[in-house]
């Protein structure tokens, strides 16, 4: 054991929130789903809990950091009510075709590689969970190993991927 924390880093749409196509661009549109006992067990694994997601919308003026933060907010305290606490939520507010080429928006690893540093984590003891081939080449690009669940997929689904 490298004395390092593990984590298990989460897509957030389709995996923590109902997918919705492109974006999620209202609060009110925001449905959260029950992860909430699997996301528990993993926390008491022992792994921290760090959401990293492309929010090109912003980019692109769909919705502002104001309303980000509440559907985060609200993403945080509906877990919450279920034990389960995010260590943290990183996010890539870039888009390519607005704002240029960045180091975060997966598939890039940039938001993995800054949660890493930030918490001394272990990629190696580490998964990241997402709905899209690009969260899987993020995570492999972190030294993480990507695990590919079909939209809204339940993530119990996957637990004995997990160590």
């Amino acid at each position: 054991m490298s004395g390092k924390n593990k984590a298990v880093f989460l897509d957030r749409d389709g995996v923590l929130n109902k997918e919705l196509g492109d974006y999620v661009c209202r609060l009110e549109d925001f449905e959260v789903l029950d992860n909430f006992v699997t996301l528990k067990k993993l926390q008491d694994k022992g792994y921290m809990l760090i959401v990293a997601t492309n929010q090109g919308g912003l980019a692109k003026g769909w919705y502002s950091e104001e309303t980000l933060a509440a559907m985060h907010q609200h993403l945080k305290e509906t877990y919450a009510r279920h034990g389960v606490i995010f260590t943290d939520i990183f996010y890539c507010p870039h888009h390519p075709n607005f704002t240029g080429d960045c180091d975060c928006r997966k598939p890039k690893p940039g938001m993995l590689l800054r949660a890493i540093d930030k918490y001394d984590i272990d990629p190696a003891q580490s998964y990241f969970i997402g709905d899209r081939e690009r969260d899987v080449i993020a995570g492999t690009a972190a030294g993480v190993t990507g695990i590919l669940i079909n939209s809204d997929q339940p993530i119990s689904d996957v637990m004995d991927l997990i160590k």
